[in-house]
């Protein structure tokens, strides 16, 4: 990096817009020092105007909104990469911002002719006051000692907060923040020498991450941000980025078994793979934020901010070794308290990706009742070998038919989605034929998939069993059976909500084709490009699929799903295609809701679950943390009090059936799933807990089938 003065910054050279930079002048009458980034080959420059230019076109004309790129959305623009460096609204003074608002027309124009130099001193702006702020930190590190006897708190709840006035408001902020850091290093029993290394080395480790960002780094994260005006699925994927989600998807195979993604500043987690550590430890989930790593015993280092590529390299590692991960869980609010999971690297088998089910004889006034659960953990297909989703399940069902069970829960709480093709085929095992799913593009044509095979692989009591966690394809095939009237949602209040369907643009195909030079990869743009509707027309996007019985868990309270992101694409409804109305439901659903209710207010689990539930949503709904370090430590005793409590053993017969024994004869030997507490409070193994109830609202549902 260079320092350049702001009289060099403002000259609007190199063809550059003038009135971009007279907007500029208000922050450096502010007292900004701008640090410029090293200039561009003109070959990069070029590539970089290219790239923004075709990027801005493909998003005003093939997304779905079809919106033009006006002063309005360029005013969003501007708010989403600033959020995107600085989610805590803590470093950017409110007199930098205010000069980048005053953007608007301007800053359309610009980025549609491809001028980036919005990106690039925006980017100036934040090195300068992050070098202000870990200055500071290093100083107060050095010379104060810390007091925690107050009755103080910290506002971590910063979302709608007012940012600095100047230097002297960000400093008072800086500084009850590192109070805070402090304060969580020495709840771990870390001497104050030891706290003082790891604070200025996480600080100053940050500072050198983002200084050492490439210029088509801070070029990503300004198109994404654009992307992401017009919907959240829509991203920008620079061409570092396209080699990290690479290994991200390796890190599915061999890792901590989870893909990540970037998404304003933060590595998300987008899924968690069945039978991989982070599934294996029920510790972390879609949409949780990993915001700093350590290796071993070293100390975390902070990866907000830090490119997608960087972070990722971090996370993964050697068959065996341990990484430990600060995490904000989905829902919990910017500048929480992190939660520390610590995960052992593995190679994950593919059976452990693959369709499951068990046989449970569940215990009733009336005698034992036989049901069967098939666990699916996506559609997933695979053309080469023939293997896929739906004929997995075939050959389960087929098994648990023979082993005359009375009803099925089929299992989607943790199925993000997959193939399309998969999710009408895998409605087709269970309805005649007829429309599963509509599907309307950009230009307005709607087009029906629909099951055209007349066979059933199983017509007998259906319940379907959902999470805030199951999304797209899961929730085509739910929102299908509940029209059809053929199966009973159970579960969360509704679904995800995700209803969009992306496409992956290559740029670099698009600018050969269009003349347009490039010095390096461009990289892709995904695009939403259509929306998914139910056979009765209504939408899935947003509102999802909501329950006919709803089951408490932590699940539904964790700020999980569509609506929870920025600028989600509306719901709507279009014409309805004909489809059969087998009414196998509705008569049962009011008994059914009542007698759930009823059991759920008894029951020890649920009632272990209820105060789970509690901690979670005040988790979710805390604005401050105390500073106080004797309520903390008593606070962390309560915790760890509750770490031990007991669970109730499940006496259900559970007999495993796995792809590999679906063919023999006669049952496996049975086995009794008992779920420990895991060790993280906010985290417990819920997951039993509702397959019990699930089950219980199954076998009521098969007593009013059953009933003359």
């Amino acid at each position: 990096m260079t320092t350049a003065t702001p009289a060099e910054l403002l000259q609007p050279s190199r063809g550059r817009h003038r009135a971009f930079y007279a907007v500029l002048t208000v922050a450096v009458a502010a007292g900004a020092s701008f640090t410029a980034a090293s200039p561009l080959r003109a070959d990069e420059a070029s590539t970089e105007a290219n790239i923004t230019r075709l990027t801005t076109s493909l998003l005003e004309k093939s997304q779905l909104g079809h919106h033009p790129l006006d002063a309005r959305l360029a005013g969003k623009i501007v708010e989403r990469y600033v959020g995107a460096l600085d989610a805590n609204r803590s470093l950017f003074f409110q007199s930098d911002v205010d000069a980048f608002a005053k953007l608007g027309f301007t800053l359309a124009e610009l980025t549609r002719a491809g001028d980036t130099t919005a990106a690039h001193t925006i980017y100036a702006v934040y090195l300068d006051r992050l070098k202000q702020q870990t200055d500071y930190v290093d100083r107060l590190l050095r010379a104060s000692t810390f007091d925690f006897s107050g009755r103080d708190t910290y506002n971590f709840d910063r979302a709608d907060a007012a940012r600095p006035r100047d230097l002297s408001a960000a400093r008072a902020l800086w500084r009850q923040q590192l109070r805070a850091e402090y304060l969580q290093l020495k709840l771990g029993d870390k001497a104050p020498p030891l706290i003082v290394a790891a604070l200025t080395r996480r600080h100053d480790q940050q500072l050198e991450a983002m200084k050492s960002m490439t210029s088509d780094e801070v070029l990503a994260g300004y198109l994404d941000a654009i992307a992401h005006v017009y919907d959240p699925h829509s991203d920008y994927l620079g061409h570092e980025q396209m080699d990290s989600l690479s290994i991200a998807l390796n890190l599915s195979l061999v890792g901590i078994g989870a893909t990540l993604e970037s998404q304003d500043g933060y590595c998300v987690v987008r899924d968690v793979v069945p039978g991989g550590p982070a599934a294996r430890s029920g510790l972390l989930h879609p949409g949780d934020r990993i915001v700093a790593v350590a290796q071993a015993e070293h100390d975390p280092v902070d990866i907000m901010n830090v490119s997608l590529a960087r972070a990722v390299e971090m996370i993964r590692g050697q068959k065996g070794t341990t990484v430990t991960l600060s995490v904000l869980r989905a829902g919990v609010l910017d500048g929480a308290v992190p939660t520390v999971v610590s995960l052992v690297r593995d190679q994950i088998a593919l059976a452990d990706q693959e369709a499951k089910a068990r046989i449970v004889d569940v215990p009733t006034k009336s005698g034992t009742v036989r049901i069967g659960v098939v666990d699916l953990p996506s559609f997933y297909a695979d053309p080469r070998s023939g293997r896929s989703a739906t004929t997995d399940v075939t050959r389960l069902l087929t098994k648990l038919e023979a082993e005359h069970v009375r009803g099925i829960v089929l299992d989607l709480r943790h199925n993000g989605g997959g193939s399309l093709v998969e999710a009408i085929d895998m409605t087709g095992l269970f309805i005649r034929r007829g429309p599963v799913v509509e599907t309307r593009g950009a230009t307005g044509e709607i087009q029906v998939g629909a099951d055209e095979d007349p066979a059933i692989a199983y017509d007998g009591p259906l319940v379907v069993l959902t999470s805030r966690f199951s999304a797209s394809a899961s929730e085509i095939v739910a929102g299908a059976l509940q029209d059809y009237g053929r199966a009973l949602v159970v579960g969360d209040t509704t679904t995800f909500g995700k209803g969009t369907v992306q496409n992956i643009l290559p740029l670099a195909r698009i600018m050969q084709v269009s003349g347009m030079a490039h010095a390096y990869d461009p990289g892709e743009l995904k695009i939403s490009i259509s929306k998914f509707y139910r056979p009765s027309g209504a939408s899935t996007q947003l509102r999802g699929v909501h329950s006919d019985v709803v089951v408490p868990s932590l699940s539904d309270v964790a700020g999980v799903g569509e609506a929870m992101l920025p600028d989600p694409l509306p719901w709507d409804a279009i014409p309805a295609a004909p489809h059969a109305q087998l009414n196998r439901v509705q008569p049962y659903v009011a008994d059914l809701r009542a007698s759930s209710a009823a059991r759920i207010a008894t029951s020890s689990d649920f009632s272990y679950l209820a105060g789970e539930i509690a901690r979670m949503k005040a988790m979710v709904t805390t604005k401050t943390v105390s500073l106080n370090e004797a309520m903390r430590r008593t606070e962390l005793a309560q915790t760890k009090a509750h770490q031990l409590a007991s669970v109730p053993i499940d006496t259900r017969t559970v007999y495993e059936i796995t792809l590999k024994n679906a063919s023999s004869p006669g049952l496996p030997a049975p086995g009794i799933k008992v779920t420990p507490r895991v060790q993280d409070p906010a985290e417990p193994q819920d997951d039993d807990i509702i397959l019990r109830e699930a089950s219980n609202v199954l076998v009521d549902y098969v007593r009013h089938l059953s009933a003359p």
